[in-house]
């Protein structure tokens, strides 16, 4: 049940950058064809809301990676390795 619901918001976040980048490209087709005519500033701010998107994935897989991995600096690894040795 755990695994659906992360897989859910992953599939949620990554359909909505997804959506936002289809946003972007045919809103500057359409006017670069002519079609329709809007201010840069509606696409800044659809390139906006795609950047949050994406920070907001990177930094929950981010976090997912720090919970589950324990990353060591040299100094720890180092003591670690002594200790390993000393047995």
């Amino acid at each position: 049940m755990a695994k659906t619901i992360k897989f859910e918001k992953n599939f949620f976040g990554q359909s909505l950058f997804v959506l936002v980048g289809m946003a972007m490209v045919a809103g500057t087709l359409l006017k670069l064809l002519g079609e329709i005519n809007i201010s840069s500033d509606w696409f800044w701010f659809i390139a906006g809301i795609g950047l949050m998107t994406e920070g907001i994935i990177a930094l929950i897989k981010q976090k997912r990676f720090n919970a589950k991995y324990k990353i060591l600096s040299k100094e720890e690894f180092d003591r670690l390795t002594e200790r390993k040795d000393e047995k």
